[in-house]
């Protein structure tokens, strides 16, 4: 294996590493009022569409378990919900990675609405009380938005560095 396909291959995963780190930085532009996006998620849910070859469950499981370790969620709320979330998109592939423009970003806020019904299923379950509804339902607004933000980030890295580096090999 030579270094720029190692690279390449790191890229999707530092990208939700990166993601947990930023969306859980404790600055908030809004005053506290509106939760943090959800960048962790977004990479993760990219990366499995467009290259689930370096996207893998394991590297979802590590996202999942940096955002539950920076966030301060008890360890195994994101990351199971991730899991699950990534089984699912992993079913439904080809047409999740065949959609653009707007439809790609309303694949995005489904996989969003399953990632946090998962999270609150289990905190459900966790707490044996159910938790707010309203800061999920928030930070699935936020996250849909600030997605159409990050998916030419997103697509930027991938054809302009891991596709470039992906072709050496």
């Amino acid at each position: 294996m030579s270094i720029s396909s190692l690279l390449a291959a790191i890229i999707p995963v530092f990208c939700g590493l990166m993601g947990a780190a930023f969306g859980n930085i404790p600055v908030s532009l809004t005053g506290g009022v509106m939760p943090p996006p959800l960048l962790s998620f977004m990479a993760v849910y990219f990366w499995c569409l467009v290259r689930p070859d370096l996207m893998p469950p394991a590297a979802a499981f590590a996202v999942g378990l940096a955002q539950d370790l920076l966030s301060g969620s008890p360890p195994g709320f994101w990351t199971a919900a991730f899991i699950a979330t990534y089984v699912v998109l992993d079913r439904q592939r080809e047409s999740l990675a065949a959609l653009a423009g707007p439809g790609a970003v309303l694949g995005f806020a489904l996989a969003m609405l399953l990632v946090s019904a998962a999270v609150y299923m289990i905190a459900w379950v966790y707490f044996w009380q159910a938790p707010p509804l309203i800061p999920l339902i928030l930070q699935v607004g936020v996250s849909v938005l600030c997605y159409v933000l990050v998916l030419p980030v997103l697509n930027g890295i991938q054809h302009g560095i891991v596709g470039a580096l992906r072709s050496e090999f």
